[in-house]
């Protein structure tokens, strides 16, 4: 019983009535505890009914409103089939638009859930049906493309069961990663306009560590901070795996000898997570639902909205499942045991990483930290428009102007850095360049090659692609040619890490491997001050949303449309 009690409750009468009128998970009617134990319910089947409504969540000693749907948060585990049909028939009872995302999914555009792109959304009182053929398997998820709820809660897991079984393992979990505030969306989005250091409490004083005193000067010249690594922080979030705080102790069973498949899911709003088992190595078998080689790796930094599943085969005991804040200001936990009720003891949290000169696109900065040194002090001295503000090798359709305030002098390809904080772990830590397709993707050439500047403002809190926010260019989406082969090169010129997302399509990411094994990923993290590229085939045809999947960062600006045309006849 304590486990039900620790849902979100559903506290308004539409979203009881609307609750009440779907068929009741088994978790909830006490037959089976197995979903309730993961921390929600599941679905499935040819018609699937999903019901969004208001409610009241609470974790630890934080509560307030919630976006539900079919009355908790997250929302239900979808698992589909690979190869069948599926309509799923989503009622709004909320007193505002509203829409569902099938993150990773390959499908009619007009299905995609992008209110203003793909579709007008879901107005108050309606049902809007998604019917589509299910073309893969894998782990993806579902969420809100609408305003700011996916902050609050609407969202969840989607197991797409493929159509040959992998013996590789004994036992299946999703864990779901995200978190939770009180505060609502709106307000957080107000106070990192007002200014953008407002939940950072990480910041470090000019008195603080063994910066130099040039160095802190130039940063702060910069109107910058070694520490700005997160927009918010866990002084006002609280990190969930699978809807549960660290206080729920989450428990995820097995039994010794079993191997265990985790379908990692970032279904954050705002947190990179460092996710590792202590004493227990992890098999990465699959990418964003698609699957790698083997690596076997100790940890890894999974972006905003990336997905990563691994096995492990742990020893009899209870061991902590640790998904680490990147700026290490919280953690979600749980516990993987083969005694229930038996609770793992978490690793302390560890010290916050630090920028560096590299994260300002500044070259290699332990192999020329001289050079860069001297570089860096020749653009403070002249002004940092020689340096940091110097906008003249920006290529011409890049808008210079107030949503763009830095420029990396020299960003570089940095797919193989494994995250900022985890480049100096003595461990073996998960990198780009680890990934390689498992299967073989028909090798094309590349017909055309675009780059694409990542963009910002951080002390005015906007973001944008190209300079130019989405509001401004919706008229003027990127264009590409049906099944048009191009290669795309992102230029981060900002110092915060951007995951990017494409929709509707899987693209390979240019990481070192054969043209025939690079990996396929719809979501992928590009590093402060550097460049990640990859290829992609136009092959899904519609209007696309392309964005930055840091919700503020989006909200603010960073998003784009990909339109794909023309369509072919036998569409």
């Amino acid at each position: 019983m304590t486990r039900i009690s620790r849902r979100g409750l559903i506290t308004s009468t539409a979203a009881l009535a609307a609750a009440s009128s779907l068929p009741m998970p088994a978790w909830a009617r006490g037959k089976s505890m197995a979903h309730a134990k993961q921390g929600f319910g599941e679905v499935s089947g040819e018609d699937i009914k999903l019901s969004i409504g208001d409610a009241h969540f609470a974790t630890g000693g934080r509560s307030g409103h919630a976006f539900a749907v079919n009355g908790t948060v997250p929302g239900p585990l979808i698992r589909l089939r690979e190869g069948q049909d599926v309509r799923l028939h989503v009622t709004n009872t909320l007193d505002e638009d509203s829409s569902i995302h099938w993150h990773g999914l390959l499908l009619p555009f007009q299905f995609d859930g992008v209110p203003g792109v793909s579709f007008p959304g879901i107005k108050p009182g309606q049902t809007f049906t998604y019917e589509f053929p299910v073309r893969q398997n894998g782990t993806y998820w579902w969420h809100s493309h609408s305003g700011l709820q996916e902050q609050a809660g609407h969202y969840g897991p989607i197991i797409i069961e493929s159509a040959e079984p992998d013996p590789r393992y004994d036992r299946d979990y999703v864990v779901l990663l995200s978190e939770f505030t009180p505060i609502h969306p709106h307000e957080i989005m107000r106070k990192l306009k007002v200014g953008e250091h407002y939940f950072n409490n990480t910041m470090q004083t000019a008195t603080e560590g063994e910066m130099s005193g040039e160095m802190r000067r130039m940063w702060g010249q910069m109107r910058m901070n070694p520490r700005d690594i997160s927009d918010v922080t866990g002084s006002t979030y609280t990190f969930l795996i699978n809807g549960h705080g660290p206080a729920d102790n989450l428990q995820l069973e097995f039994k010794p000898g079993e191997k265990v498949r985790l379908r990692v899911i970032n279904g954050s709003a705002m947190t990179f997570f460092n996710v590792r088992i202590p004493g227990v190595p992890m098999t990465v078998i699959q990418a964003d639902g698609q699957y790698v080689d083997e690596v076997e790796v100790d940890e890894f930094q999974i972006g905003v909205a990336e997905t990563y599943d691994v096995i492990v085969a742990p020893k009899d005991g209870s061991h902590a499942i640790v998904a680490e804040a990147m700026d290490r200001s919280g953690m979600g936990v749980a516990s993987l045991t083969s005694h229930k009720g038996h609770i793992a003891t978490p690793p302390p949290l560890r010290e916050t990483p630090t920028l560096t000169m590299t994260d300002m696109g500044m070259m290699d900065h332990s192999a020329h930290a001289g050079h860069d040194m001297a570089n860096m002090e020749g653009g403070m001295n002249g002004g940092m428009d020689h340096n940091m503000r110097d906008t003249s090798k920006l290529p011409d359709d890049v808008k210079v102007g107030p949503g763009l305030d830095m420029v990396a002098p020299m960003p570089m390809d940095r797919m193989d850095f494994p995250g900022l904080g985890l480049d100096k772990v003595d461990h073996r830590v998960l990198r780009y360049t680890d990934l390689k397709a498992r299967a073989m993707n028909p090798h094309r050439e590349v017909e055309r090659e675009m780059e694409i500047h990542l963009t910002g403002n951080m002390e005015r809190y906007m973001w944008s692609f190209d300079g130019k926010k989405f509001t401004a260019v919706t008229d003027d989406p990127i264009r590409f040619g049906f099944d048009e082969r191009v290669r795309v090169k992102l230029v981060n010129q900002t110092m915060m890490a951007h995951p990017i997302h494409l929709h509707g399509h899987f693209f390979e990411m240019v990481n070192g491997a054969d043209h025939m094994h690079q990996p396929l990923k719809h979501t992928m993290v590009v590093q402060p001050g550097g460049t990640a590229t990859f290829d992609l085939t136009a092959n899904e045809p519609g209007d696309w949303a392309f964005h930055c999947h840091l919700l503020y960062h989006m909200h603010a600006g960073m998003m784009q449309v990909v339109t794909v045309r023309p369509f072919p006849e036998n569409a």
